[in-house]
């Protein structure tokens, strides 16, 4: 799996874009506010459908223009494709896998599968849980079509009933209808817990070896998936909680709530640990999704790795990088330096100012 090239046009601060990728290791390099990690995000944009920023649409179409265009062409088994994606000021998104309209994000995710690391990821392990549970909800979407199914489907139901958790204090009689909600609720979230479960017992095994490996059999890394209720007892508690869910007109109990638990030597990282082991654990995790991409998907991921070099010491640096030699990654950084002076194999090299390739060998 890997890309063979990209071209933009009007995204960002890019009026036309066209690059061609190495199936190794691409930097692209710059000073700050070039325009860097706009090619990565159109990337990972037209992988995901979503950016990792969250912006939304409008926000990534370049000023003065009416709609942006994203085109990948990218080699899966041995088979070119094409992938497009149009932007729209005032209209939901459109994208196209050889020239064929997607209808469903289902249908997109997991074409290319992408992996991204950021400053930002760095605090996955620190931040608050709902960055947790997007970490979960992205992979599984990427590995699993129907867990995306099931959260969408969730997702949906939960507002609607928060909704009318808001209605019912207005209108009583509306009672009447709460169980028929809870019982949808109860179908779609049993289904997400056993993925999430599933997902986090496979990426557990994988990240201790890893995590062994990083910090030289000194620590011991344990994730835990941290669920508010077991899916056989979902409804038990739902019901339970009605009281509660009413009081404060929302959803006290279900897979909207979860998070995981990183314990290294038996000790919470997310309340405890020192921020070199939130960084150490924070690696461990995206090399651990490498390899389960791998296993899941019998193919490898497509890394992108935005300006995260500078935040590690050389040792994490240097392992990182060992560990991505035949994955095909794009890094984005300010200068070449610590590449130089480490020999670090780089295949090709961007140099991007104000929204154009100014040089690239």
């Amino acid at each position: 799996m890997f890309i063979k090239s990209l071209e933009l046009k009007n995204y960002r601060n890019y009026e036309e874009l066209s690059m061609s990728f190495s199936e190794g290791t691409n930097l692209l390099y710059g000073d700050n506010a070039q325009g860097k990690t706009n090619i990565l995000e159109s990337i990972y944009l037209a992988a995901t459908t979503k950016s990792h920023r969250g912006s939304k649409d409008r926000e990534m179409i370049r000023f003065h223009a009416d709609e942006a265009h994203i085109r990948i062409h990218y080699q899966k088994k041995d088979i070119g494709h094409q992938l497009d994606m149009h932007l729209k000021k005032n209209r939901s998104k459109g994208a196209a896998i050889d020239q064929i309209p997607i209808r469903r994000s289902s249908d997109l995710l997991g074409q290319i599968p992408i992996i991204f690391f950021s400053p930002e990821d760095l605090k996955i392990i620190k931040n608050g849980p709902s960055e947790r549970r997007k970490f979960m909800d992205l992979e599984l979407s990427q590995l699993e079509s129907l867990y995306l199914y099931y959260l969408s489907k969730y997702n949906k139901i939960l507002m609607q009933r928060n909704n009318l958790l808001k209605q019912i204090r207005f209108q009583e009689s509306l009672m009447d209808t709460l169980e028929a909600w809870d019982i949808q609720l109860v179908k779609y979230g049993s289904e997400i817990i056993r993925y999430r479960k599933d997902f986090i017992m496979h990426l557990n095994q994988i990240i201790r070896k890893i995590h062994k490996r990083l910090t030289g059999n000194q620590e011991e890394i344990c994730i835990e998936y941290e669920n508010s209720v077991e899916y056989d007892s979902f409804l038990t508690e739902l019901t339970k909680k009605r009281s509660v869910d009413l009081k404060y007109a929302t959803t006290n109990v279900g897979p909207h709530r979860d998070d995981i638990r990183f314990m290294v030597n038996d000790i919470d990282i997310r309340k405890f640990g020192s921020q070199g082991q939130q960084r150490t654990a924070a690696l461990s995790l995206k090399l651990a999704q490498i390899q389960l991409v791998r296993e899941s998907l019998k193919d490898l991921p497509i890394l992108l790795l935005d300006d995260v070099l500078s935040e590690l010491d050389s040792s994490r640096k240097i392992y990182l990088l060992e560990g991505i030699k035949d994955i095909q990654t794009l890094i984005t950084c300010t200068g070449l330096d610590e590449f130089i002076h480490q020999h670090l194999p780089i295949q090709r090299m961007f140099e991007i100012r104000a929204g154009k390739i100014v040089k690239q060998n």
